[in-house]
């Protein structure tokens, strides 16, 4: 049975539908950074998540492969997380999407090192015929946060990110958004497939 990070990391992938606070442990990942509506059809965002799973299913496959990866061990490829700001705005104005900045990831085993990430670039090139060029391993320490599972539409996001700040505010915490530390999402829904009133979205924002 493969490892399964939703079971193993509960705290951070499945949190209740209520406001809680948690710490956050450093992690690595899979990241490429982007801007612009990540709305758009054939855009760049949506070829940004294109390179994140051909990178993440090479490294899971590696072991069919010519390549013996320390440690390994069968796992799920964990949902897709993003990091999102806007330039001059504390928080995400929804109104303007195509003033974001993104970075899309997608969390590694504490096996993958970034030579392991280097390879796959390289073996997912040579098979795909594809520049992988811009996928890169990225280490993020989270640290303090206040997170919150949301069940809707992306758009009806707002109403659950009142309901976190309200919380974090009666627990004594402050807000901690800034260029290192941004607004956080974790994609439990493939949103292809799920309406948007069902689709179950992480929201989690940096405190202090």
């Amino acid at each position: 049975m493969a490892f399964d990070f939703k079971k193993e990391y509960r705290e951070f992938y499945m949190p209740p539908k209520k406001p809680t606070i948690v710490t956050v442990p450093e992690m690595n990942y899979i990241a490429v950074r982007g801007e612009g509506d990540p709305n758009i059809e054939g855009g760049e965002y949506k070829k940004a998540i294109g390179l994140l799973y051909g990178i993440a299913f090479t490294i899971r496959m590696s072991k069919k492969g010519s390549r013996r990866i320390e440690g390994y061990f069968d796992y799920v490829v964990p949902p897709l997380e993003g990091l999102w700001r806007q330039d001059g705005t504390c928080g995400i104005d929804y109104a303007h999407k195509e003033d974001l900045r993104w970075i899309s990831l997608i969390r590694l085993p504490d096996f993958v090192t970034r030579e392991d990430v280097e390879w796959a670039k390289e073996e997912a090139a040579d098979k795909k015929k594809a520049d992988f060029s811009g996928v890169e391993f990225l280490t993020y320490d989270e640290g303090l946060c206040v997170q919150c599972m949301h069940i809707g539409s992306y758009d009806d996001e707002p109403a659950t990110v009142q309901l976190m700040h309200e919380f974090m505010e009666r627990e004594g915490y402050s807000l901690d958004i800034t260029q290192s530390r941004q607004h956080h999402e974790i994609y439990l829904s493939d949103a292809r497939k799920v309406s948007p009133d069902k689709l179950k979205t992480v929201i989690r924002h940096p405190i202090k």
